[in-house]
This record gives C-alpha cells, sequence and structure tokens, in this order.
C-alpha cells in the first residue's frame, strides 16, 4: 500500500470495521443534503455484509481510528461488471488526497477479485471523474454499463427514490441522469499493473473466496 504520513490508514474493511457504519452512512447522507445532489441509499445490512466479504475500503485517523472515508465494491451480471460505489471523505479529512488512496485501492480491489470484469460507476462530481481518468476509466454512455435491473434498483423510483435525481433516469429510459457513466475495460489495459499493491492477508482472503465458489 502507498504511504502517506499524515497518520491516516487506508485499508481493505473486514468484519471488525462494522461499528463504524451507521457513521458512514450518515456521512453520505449529509453529503448528498450538503450538495444537492443525490447517491443511492444503503442499509447497515448491506454495508456491514462488504466489510464482512472484504468488498470495502475504509480509512481511519490515529491511534483513536477515527473515521476518515470509505468506499465499497459490487460485481454484476455474474461477475462481467464491477462498481465502486459509495465514496465518502468526512470534511475535516480533505486535503490529504483521501479520495484518490481510496479510489486506487478499491479499483486495485476490483481488478484482483474480478479481473476480467469491467469496471464501472456514475458520478456527479468532476474530482471523482478525474480519478477514474487517471486509472484508464473514460466516459461512456449509459447503454454500456451493466444492465443489470438490480444495479439501477440502487437509484430508486420516482415514486421510491434513492437518489434525488431518479426522476431524470425515468423520464429518459435509464439512458441519460445528472451523472456521468465511466467505464475501464480491462481488454484495453492487458498487463497493467495494480496502482495499489494489496496486503498478503487480502490476498489470501480473496484467493480462499474463489476456492470456496468453485466447490
Amino acid at each position: 500500500m502507498e504511504e502517506y504520513n499524515d497518520g491516516i490508514k487506508v485499508i481493505v474493511a473486514d468484519a471488525s470495521h462494522e461499528r463504524y457504519v451507521d457513521t458512514i452512512l450518515k456521512t453520505i447522507t449529509d453529503a448528498a443534503q450538503v450538495r444537492g445532489s443525490g447517491i443511492a441509499s444503503r442499509t447497515h445490512e448491506y454495508v456491514a455484509t462488504k466489510m464482512k466479504e472484504r468488498k470495502a475500503i475504509i480509512a481511519l485517523y490515529g491511534e483513536e481510528e477515527e473515521f476518515a472515508g470509505f468506499c465499497y465494491i459490487e460485481s454484476w451480471e455474474n461477475k462481467h461488471y464491477v462498481a465502486n460505489s459509495g465514496l465518502i471523505v468526512v470534511p475535516k479529512f480533505r486535503g490529504h488526497h483521501l479520495a484518490t488512496r481510496i479510489k486506487r485501492l478499491a479499483f486495485s480491489l476490483s481488478r484482483l477479485r474480478w479481473p476480467n470484469a469491467k469496471i464501472f460507476g456514475l458520478t456527479s462530481s468532476g474530482a471523482v471523474m478525474r480519478i477514474n481518468t487517471s486509472l484508464g476509466y473514460v466516459p461512456v454512455p449509459f447503454a454500456e454499463l451493466t444492465q443489470d435491473d438490480e444495479y439501477w434498483k440502487g437509484c430508486g423510483t420516482p415514486e421510491h427514490p434513492c437518489c434525488i435525481n431518479c426522476d431524470v433516469l425515468a423520464r429518459t429510459g435509464r439512458k441519460y441522469c445528472v451523472c456521468t457513466g465511466m467505464l475501464y475495460d480491462p481488454a484495453r489495459h492487458p498487463g497493467e499493473p495494480l496502482p495499489v499493491e494489496l496486503p498478503q492477508d487480502v490476498i489470501d482472503f480473496v484467493r480462499k473466496a474463489e476456492a470456496a465458489s468453485q466447490n
């Protein structure tokens, strides 16, 4: 992992980090309200499961391990697509390149777990777009993203909105919205190394999970 001398560690979360889930969810909701933009809502159980499955990234500050940032990953369409979602940085910890550090680790974890999957995201943040671009993502029409209905349920419907902009998505037949769709296709980057080296315990966990899924 990359080293920064700011007292903040960015790591792959595990079951021991469930105590942060409610704080994470509140931070995500508060950030969406401040920006006046939408964000898909998630339950405590959903985020906790991501941690237990080692499909989440968390940033913690100091010896007290104060929550500083978060992101999680999910696969879609039988692991043909992977999304890095729920990226959040606590306002007091801005200026430490945390969004970049979290995204780079989430991206590396995604490529380790699903090396042939296309990695995609929806974002209305210019900063996230710049980070994605640095990792090799390109803007694409929504038609090139996963068409799995379960993924798009995260945006909600006009009757039951999860995002304040979901009416735009509904009106356009899921072709356009306020967010920009971005995609990383590993087929266009053969042999490209991971931007962040993952710790051995994470690699071992992933290999064990892969073996279990094949039995």
